[in-house]
């Protein structure tokens, strides 16, 4: 069964979508049979991805479904992409915002926020990992992915608002997601930092705050610097083949192999 696995923070603008979408790239190089979830109605994981399709095969692809439509069919398949080897995205578009009125349908909210979960079910045996990009918002989505997520990575710029953001999000996962909605298997896997300007006081402050308020062993040891490769990948899609992509595979992959060795040492203890 697939191992899925979150990126969120409650403040926009941190690397959500980049560190999803190069994790999910990374594990697929590696072998590992992999999809992105693209649950933000913005759609910008999804536009990287397709860019990135294009990049490999040339391929112009148009949507055959939509999210939005796929969940109203009760098959999520329908809005599957594959995009390289091992690697497949569940498209999100505009229309996906309509989901929280969609559900409505359900008057229990705590059933809402456990129906995506059944969705994806089926499709949890295709795959060795499952990534989900989240809004940063306070939302039926938001609480829908983190309850059917078997882990969360806390995606937190070196800045003073995106550290107050990821204090809330992870209060809000514990007093929300799996105190009150009961998440069945729900771990916050670490505090991924993306430093605006590595060596700046400003920064370095930041991760000390971080490592004083969540623990030193709950920080990832690779920080993300920021690289303006990353950016560009969000107007051309991932590339490869410069020494500019170089850099930033040998960071991502630093950051997805230490993914995974928390999640082999959480699923050591169990």
């Amino acid at each position: 069964m697939a191992q899925i696995i979150t990126f969120g923070n409650f403040k926009g603008g941190v690397g959500k979508t980049a560190n999803s979408t190069m994790v999910a790239y990374e594990l697929a190089k590696k072998g590992k049979r992999t999809m992105l979830i693209d649950l933000d109605p913005q759609g910008n994981a999804t536009n990287i991805f397709l860019k990135t399709k294009f990049n490999i095969s040339n391929d112009l692809f148009s949507f055959k479904s939509s999210l939005m439509s796929s969940i109203e069919e009760e098959n999520l398949t329908n809005s599957i992409i594959n995009i390289t080897e091992n690697l497949d995205l569940l498209a999100s578009a505009p229309d996906f915002s309509l989901y929280p009125r969609y559900m409505e349908k359900i008057s229990n909210y705590d059933e809402r926020v456990k129906y995506f979960s059944t969705l994806i079910k089926p499709l949890e045996n295709k795959y060795d990992y499952i990534l989900i990009d989240i809004p940063p918002t306070i939302s039926l989505i938001t609480d829908s992915a983190l309850y059917a997520s078997d882990y969360c990575v806390i995606v937190m710029q070196t800045h003073e608002h995106s550290f107050d953001g990821a204090k809330a999000f992870l209060t809000y996962i514990q007093e929300e997601v799996i105190d009150l909605y009961k998440a069945p298997r729900l771990y916050v896997i670490g505090i991924l930092a993306v430093l605006i300007q590595a060596g700046a006081p400003v920064d370095e402050a930041t991760i000390i705050n971080a490592q004083n308020e969540f623990g030193k062993e709950n920080i990832f040891d690779t920080y993300i610097t920021s690289m303006q490769r990353i950016k560009r990948y969000g107007v051309t899609g991932i590339t490869e083949g410069s020494m500019h992509d170089t850099r930033v595979f040998d960071v991502y992959t630093k950051v997805t192999d230490e993914l995974l060795s928390r999640i082999n040492e959480v699923e050591s203890y169990e």
